[in-house]
């Protein structure tokens, strides 16, 4: 399947002001009011606040003590639990909607990760930068080191990210493990979605981060 094969969302998330995320605003449009959602390695649990306002009853998993901390003196439904490890002891279909929101890259085992989360949400939303973006290539290229952007800032020596993918890579993981896409974006430098039917390679170029919701395919 290639990107240019999936619905882009209408909503208007790259315009929008306030104090969320360009990516957080695009998952919480994908999800329905009303439906239950988990959102794995959820930090301060500012999503999990965004859907609360949007009437989305949502739990969450934090690898961090600091990060369950914050997010149970917001009055949040979070655990400690960790992607590669726990995300097998919850039953299928547990949830609407199982989000893994700029995390992707830091699990051990992306593509069981991935699997597990289409097992227990009968959807799964997805969101990571692209390591395939403009200005990371340019760093490489003319600077001859590792890139660092707004969105990753750490240095590689100091980084929890291992796993780092383009929107081309998981699109064709996607296929290998027969996962439907039935919506997706790729998010400019300033959060604004790509809106036209471009070719992936566009995408993978000009789009910073990516965003996907995903439902499982016939094998």
């Amino acid at each position: 399947m290639s990107v240019q094969e999936v619905l882009p969302l209408n909503g208007l998330a790259g315009d929008q002001s306030g104090p969320f995320r360009a990516d957080h605003l695009l998952v919480a449009e994908m999800v329905k009011p009303g439906s239950k959602v988990l959102d794995v390695g959820c930090g301060d649990g500012d999503l999990l606040q965004l859907l609360e306002t949007r009437g989305i009853d949502g739990r969450g998993i934090e690898l961090s003590r600091e990060g369950v901390n914050r997010c149970v003196a917001k009055g949040l439904a979070v655990v400690q639990g960790d992607a590669d490890t726990d995300l097998v002891n919850y039953p299928d279909d547990a949830f609407d909607y199982v989000i893994l929101s700029q995390t992707l890259q830091a699990t051990r085992q992306p593509k069981v990760v991935l699997e597990n989360l289409l097992r227990i949400g009968r959807r799964a939303i997805v969101s990571f930068p692209n390591f395939g973006f403009w200005r990371m290539r340019l760093q490489l290229l003319i600077g001859g080191h590792m890139p660092r952007t707004e969105n990753l800032p750490a240095s590689w020596y100091d980084t929890a990210n291992i796993h780092f993918c383009t929107i081309k890579d998981f699109v064709e993981l996607c296929d290998e493990i027969h996962v439907k896409m039935e919506r997706a974006e790729a998010l400019d430098l300033y959060g604004r979605p790509l809106r036209l039917r471009l070719p992936w390679w566009v995408w993978n170029l000009f789009g910073e981060q990516g965003v996907f919701l995903l439902t499982r395919g016939g094998k």
